[in-house]
């Protein structure tokens, strides 16, 4: 009967964890499904910027959009500030003055790389990501989000984008690239 309270406190800490440990696999499970998601759509987007040709980067489906160079550059902003700056508290980059995520004066190739330097940037802040750290709440834009949340939107505005990048393609009488699952 002496070790009845040690008994009972193993025995509590067992089943807590027992618990706990579900919870910390599902967000792992998350971070792995999003990887994976994360690299699908990389591999489409470059496609999709390596079919354009470079004379036509500059092309506005309407007056008041962004150019096609101009969507690609600013999906490689997005990734940036959603996950070294809101997710992981880094300063945000100051739009008016630093030039690395715009369009700039940059080439074609230079544009390319760029996204998938940022893309493969983003990919190793998620993949070290602690994941126990998702359900963090963080005001997006007045919204009270988790940070599970935050990487969903910003895979939504990636789509988005690229999307906008499609129509631009189709206006040039481009068939863009067959829609790859799981992106």
């Amino acid at each position: 009967m002496k070790n009845l309270p040690f008994t009972i406190s193993l025995l509590s800490v067992l089943f807590f964890s027992s618990l706990i440990i579900p919870i910390s696999a599902q967000e792992n499970d998350f971070i792995n499904e999003y990887l994976e998601r994360h690299e699908r759509s990389k591999e489409y987007l470059i496609l999709v910027a390596e079919m354009m040709p470079e004379e036509n980067y500059d092309l506005k489906a309407t007056l008041e959009s962004m150019s096609f160079a101009q969507h690609l550059m600013h999906i490689a902003w997005a990734m940036d500030w959603h996950s070294q700056s809101l997710m992981g508290g880094r300063t945000a980059r100051d739009w008016n003055s630093d030039t690395e995520l715009q369009v700039a004066d940059k080439s074609k190739e230079e544009m390319i790389a760029k996204i998938e330097e940022t893309f493969n940037k983003t990919a190793a802040f998620i993949k070290d990501f602690d994941p126990n750290r998702l359900t963090e709440r963080l005001d997006y834009f007045g919204a009270d989000r988790t940070k599970r949340q935050i990487l969903l939107l910003l895979a939504d505005h990636i789509t988005h984008h690229r999307a906008q990048m499609l129509v631009s393609m189709r206006l040039k009488g481009i068939k863009p690239p067959k829609y790859v699952l799981y992106q």
